[in-house]
């Protein structure tokens, strides 16, 4: 258990990807977001980030990214006073793109220069620097795919990254109430709600309790009848996890109390 009270480990999937893998998915992930807005009028707005344009979507990833590298270079050992990040923010609105793949660079400087094992502070589970190499992954995916739909483009997500990303989530959010209140609303009678892929290896059980969520472990997990069931593809969970998309989608088959998933995705926003 972790100091909140919450389980503290990592879901019942073939989730965890390797450093050497985390590294170039967020080069590769950050090339194809650089691609997909390079040409792009940076002032369309994005459905999924309300109020955004892609040029704060930019703006934000890229911060991100820095601000990450940042705590990587330092290997922080207590939570940060202050946020402040030299971003070298381009002049106009046109150098994004290229400001975003540069911040690409600097993670990878950042990643080869430490070790993923090396003890840290993060705001997660998981007190190592691998931490946030895997939050910079996931923040990174997202918002590529927000980019995406922002601009009518079919959105693809690797089914590994997908697994991982799920895990990932799941993992982290009972620890996310500082910066995402409404999950402290996620407290029930024992009430569990099972996440399971259809085309990977993937099952997490989150259990309600009154003082609190978190996942159950395996392998209790597996014996487990759940009160509700979300299945679909992983990167259909990934983005309903996300708020991405809806839980009545097509791709996604729900079972049990619908009330329950209802109350699950009302107060999950990360």
């Amino acid at each position: 258990m972790d100091r909140a009270g919450n389980m503290d480990r990592a879901g019942n999937s073939d989730a965890g990807v390797d450093p050497a893998t985390l590294c170039r998915a967020v080069f590769d992930e950050t090339a194809r977001f650089v691609a997909v807005v390079a040409d792009a009028d940076l002032s369309t707005p994005v459905p999924s980030c309300p109020g955004w344009t892609l040029v704060d979507l930019i703006r934000h990833t890229g911060s991100v990214q820095r601000a990450f590298s940042g705590l990587l270079r330092q290997k922080v050992q207590e939570r940060p006073l202050t946020r402040d990040v030299e971003l070298g923010l381009p002049r106009s609105d046109d150098g994004y793109p290229a400001w975003l793949a540069a911040g690409a660079e600097i993670a990878h400087q950042a990643f080869a220069g430490t070790d993923p094992d090396a003890p840290m502070w993060v705001w997660g589970a998981d007190p190592h620097a691998r931490f946030w190499m895997r939050r910079m992954l996931h923040e990174t995916l997202v918002h590529r795919v927000d980019a995406e739909r922002a601009l009518g483009l079919r959105a693809a997500i690797d089914p590994a990254l997908a697994v991982d990303g799920v895990d990932e989530f799941l993992v982290n959010l009972p620890f996310a109430a500082s910066f995402a209140p409404k999950t402290l609303q996620l407290r029930g009678q024992d009430e569990t709600i099972r996440f399971r892929c259809a085309d990977r290896a993937g099952d997490w059980l989150i259990r309600l309790r009154p003082d609190g969520f978190g996942l159950v472990p395996p392998p209790a997990d597996a014996a487990v009848a759940a009160d509700t069931t979300v299945e679909g593809p992983a990167a259909d969970l990934l983005l309903l996890l996300y708020g991405r998309v809806d839980r009545a989608a097509d791709a996604l088959s729900v079972s049990g109390d619908q009330r329950l998933l209802a109350h699950w995705v009302d107060n999950s926003v990360f």
